[in-house]
């Protein structure tokens, strides 16, 4: 009963991320995603500026533009593309782990005389969630039960990558683990012969003083 159990935490771990944040027009914003390896990223955005003589975020922001980064754990750049107001980017992760996405406008207005002010839009999809499953249908003439059959095998291939990924972590956790153990037992041996040392030192330097005071 809990392999089932474990199989749908984990496909449910993997899917879509929405939010809105606001950021100033010349402020950068980075998220960090846990993503396994091989996996397609798709990122929905949209913009909204602030217009501070009716206190309201109008509906669109033309002229506005939106600048992408991604970075992978190694901190190499995977994206870095300009877009509009209004946009989508998509990449696919070669290396697990954490990957910073950052956001940031390419407005160069003086925002002291301007509202100064941006909401964000941001709509993240992971894995088999981001594939287009009614344009697929369209695209390759698959019936319903086809189509079912494509999503259950996508969602069994992101299960596994993601059992792959975790798989990896805990391989990593395990090699910190040793080597914190191994740098602990280290250290104390140091730590152990430095105090004899010390100890040997004192006596030596205690028995000089008594000599020389013609104690012993």
């Amino acid at each position: 009963m809990r392999r089932p159990a474990l199989l749908l935490l984990a496909l449910c771990a993997v899917g879509v991320r929405g939010l809105y944040f606001h950021i100033g027009e010349t402020e950068k914003r980075c998220f960090i995603e846990e993503i396994p390896d091989e996996t397609m990223v798709i990122g929905n955005y949209r913009t909204q500026m602030w217009d501070k003589q009716k206190e309201v975020f109008l509906p669109s922001t033309p002229g506005l533009g939106m600048h992408v980064e991604v970075k992978d754990p190694e901190g190499k750049v995977v994206l870095s593309r300009q877009y509009g107001s209004e946009g989508r980017f998509t990449f696919t992760s070669h290396t697990p782990g954490d990957h910073q996405i950052c956001l940031h406008s390419n407005s160069t207005r003086m925002v002291l005389f301007t509202g100064g002010r941006l909401r964000v839009h941001l709509d993240i999809q992971v894995g088999e969630h981001a594939n287009n499953y009614p344009e697929i249908a369209a695209k390759d003439k698959l019936t319903e039960l086809q189509l079912r059959a494509r999503q259950l095998l996508d969602q069994v291939e992101q299960i596994q990558k993601e059992q792959d990924y975790q798989r990896y972590r805990e391989e990593r956790f395990r090699l910190t683990s040793e080597s914190t153990n191994q740098r602990v037992l280290w250290w104390s041996i140091t730590q152990t012969v430095i105090l004899i040392l010390t100890g040997i030192w004192q006596m030596r330097h205690l028995k000089s003083f008594f000599e020389a005071k013609k104690l012993v």
